[in-house]
């Protein structure tokens, strides 16, 4: 049956570098949807690519000593090939650099601005090259850009403008009549509150002071600015023409039914985007989707640590398979999801090796072993109790696709994919009721133990079709070991299609081999050393190089640690009353690893930090935001006081406390272990 058309595209990647896995983490995602849709009856279309052009691009390449097309090319091969190696099944993969884009970009440009949306002036403020933005010196936090955290530099140039007030209520209007339209909820209330509200600014929609970018065709000193080039491929990919003349798949396609995007880019998304599609007189897309982030759990990544994980990494580990199902199972609905290799074998050995692996080993084992291979549907048999059993299966079973759909409509795809396991937990834990070893010991039960094979292998069936969109490959490696293909979900509901007297393989094929961790910790340790060798190289860095002996000195005096700095002060300050050991022993200190952290809207000196904790992750509001940026906080080993009473500050829920020292003059640092501690040590 089709239910009509799906459209959906991720964010377009941006060619400045080859991306880890954070950043691939959106390809799996928004593919296991795709395949969803597919599967359950829509016409799907699934657009991605790459964005090419701008300031930092032409720097990059300059770098590297080489054109900014030669260098975006082999930076949007890398990426492509990423997608392909993730086995996702895009539809189109766009360039921001393919002809049909750039002229489109140009017509929608020229109309906009002949239709007085877009003006031309100049621009002068702190503008910062990452970012491609520029900013107000009030808007600035501690000084740098308040989106990356880095340094800004005042210019001023000749641009475009695009007057996003004219809009702006309109915009207020739409978003509050579709609560659908942005999603989760807190990124919706985040555009209003932060940006639609206060007043929206009027938006540089051109640049002079760099050449690599779609030129302006009326005004050749100008190229078109990155978000009026990068947003509007969602339209010229499938046919948008600014001068009306837009294909049959576009009139089809568009408006398109989500975007999936990261969290950091919600605001180009959910305002710029919609306001150039009301002025061009297009409607907008249903539903835009900001999703978190994935971290790394033991550190920011970094070349120079060499601890960059890439998905071919963990592909190279684990299997193409093992990866999609980790970092979609991971990863929560609205909380940034954490990536550890210790965590990704725990995942493998747990609920793909032994809970999906083995439970379709023992299955076939045990047909081949009492049956010859054969799959019969026997009867439900007379032992007492049978029914229910049976009855409990065969319910799960064939209630798991619509507990699957209502998870997949509401983008919960972590919760779908749980959703299928559960059905997977329940086969096993029907082979730990029926007992089929058991059962095959007497004569007199052989059609019982035929009809619990028969139940299971239904039923593994059933849980191994709706997994096709999330584990593509190993769905078929399943359906195959039983003879058997992958059925359509409008057949889940029913349970007992798997035709009685079927063969299934002689020897079952190992789905997931458990991995030891310490060997893969082996493994990834010279992965890194290798990697530290290959950033040495590129920086013209060697072990023992004088040059970077005085390099590390200088850094060393600078930051006044001991290699020539200023000598620290004594400070005493008020003594506290005494305390016994047992009021110590009430407080609860370990080790926390920063994963994340973000300012807190309206406040400055909140910051919000995702703390790593053993294997919780806890989120702490401090008041250090004058000390350190948010930026410079991730990857920092620091002492938690764990048990402290959750409060809310500034309105968010703060669940303990980070330990900072504080001098004469009430500058903070944290407090950190001396040596190389693990995330969850005590400290007593």
């Amino acid at each position: 049956m089709n239910k009509g058309k799906y459209y959906i595209t991720t964010a377009i990647a941006y060619t400045s570098g080859k991306p880890h896995i954070g950043n691939s983490y959106e390809i799996v995602l928004a593919d296991s949807i795709a395949r969803f849709k597919r599967k359950d009856g829509y016409d799907v279309f699934f657009q991605t690519g790459t964005d090419e052009h701008g300031q930092k691009i032409e720097l990059k390449a300059k770098e590297a000593g080489v054109t900014p097309k030669v260098f975006v090319d082999h930076v949007a091969g890398q990426i492509r090939e990423i997608c392909d190696n993730l086995d996702t099944s895009y539809d189109k993969f766009i360039r921001t650099t393919d002809e049909a884009h750039e002229r489109q970009v140009q017509k929608i440009f020229k109309r906009l601005y002949d239709q007085g949306d877009i003006y031309k002036g100049s621009y002068e403020g702190l503008y910062c090259t990452p970012c491609e933005s520029f900013w107000t010196q009030s808007q600035l936090v501690d000084g740098k850009c308040p989106d990356c955290g880095r340094e800004v530099k005042p210019a001023k140039e000749e641009a475009y403008f695009f007057k996003m007030s004219k809009y702006a209520d309109r915009l207020i209007a739409h978003i509050e009549s579709h609560p659908e339209f942005i999603q989760p909820v807190s990124r919706k209330n985040e555009m209003m509150n932060n940006f639609l509200k206060p007043g929206l600014q009027d938006l540089c929609v051109s640049r002079t002071s760099f050449t690599w970018g779609i030129p302006v065709d009326f005004d050749d000193k100008h190229v078109v600015y990155v978000w009026l080039d990068a947003l509007s491929n969602y339209i010229t990919g499938i046919g948008y023409d600014a001068e009306g003349n837009s294909t049959e798949q576009y009139q089809k396609l568009w408006p398109a039914d989500l975007h999936l995007i990261g969290k950091d880019i919600i605001r180009f998304h959910t305002i710029y985007w919609p306001i150039f599609l009301m002025a061009l007189g297009e409607p907008l897309p249903k539903q835009i989707f900001g999703h978190p982030w994935l971290l790394q759990g033991d550190g920011k990544m970094s070349k120079s640590k060499g601890n960059v994980i890439y998905a071919e990494d963990l592909i190279q580990f684990f299997g193409v398979d093992a990866v999609r199902y980790f970092v979609l199972h991971e990863m929560p609905f609205e909380n940034d999801g954490v990536i550890t290799w210790d965590l990704m074998v725990e995942r493998l050995n747990s609920d793909l090796a032994n809970t999906l692996g083995n439970l379709v080993n023992r299955t076939i084992s045990m047909s081949n072993k009492y049956f010859g291979g054969v799959m019969t549907d026997g009867g439900t048999g007379v032992d007492e109790g049978a029914q229910d059993v049976d009855d409990e299966l065969r319910h799960t079973a064939v209630s798991t696709y619509e507990r699957v759909a209502k998870r997949m409509n509401e983008l919960r795809v972590a919760d779908a994919i749980t959703e299928i396991f559960t059905l997977f937990k329940r086969c096993n834990k029907y082979i730990d009721e029926t007992m089929p070893w058991a059962l095959a010991k007497d004569e007199t039960k052989k059609a019982r133990l035929q009809t619990v094979l028969y139940n299971l292998a239904e039923g593994i069936l059933i849980g191994a079709s709706l997994l096709e969109p999330f584990m593509p490959k190993t769905a078929v490696k399943i359906a195959e070991q039983f003879h058997t293909s992958l059925r359509p979900f409008d057949t889940l509901q029913k349970f007992g299609l798997y035709p009685s007297g079927t063969k299934v393989a002689e020897t079952p094929e190992i789905l997931f081999a458990r991995q030891d961790l310490k060997e893969v910790m082996e493994r990834v340790e010279a992965m890194i050393v290798e990697r530290k060798k290959e950033a040495g190289a590129q920086n013209g860095v060697e072990t023992g190089n004088p040059a970077q002996k005085d390099d590390i000195a200088a850094q060393a005096e600078a930051a006044g640690n001991g290699a020539g700095g200023l000598p620290e002060q004594d400070i005493d300050i008020e003594a506290k009353p005494e305390i016994t050991y047992e009021d110590f022993a009430k407080l609860q200190f370990q080790v926390g690893e920063i994963l994340a952290c973000e300012e807190v809207p309206k406040s400055k000196k909140l910051l919000c930090s995702k703390v790593k904790i053993g294997s919780e992750v806890k989120q702490i509001v401090s008041g250090i935001k004058q000390h350190y940026t948010a930026q410079e906080m991730v990857g920092k080993k620091v002492m938690v006081l764990v048990n402290l009473k959750p409060a809310t500050l500034a309105g968010v829920v703060s669940e303990g406390m980070l330990l900072c020292a504080e001098d004469a003059d009430g500058k903070l640092a944290l407090v950190s272990p001396e040596k190389p501690m693990p995330s969850g040590a005590e400290i007593c």
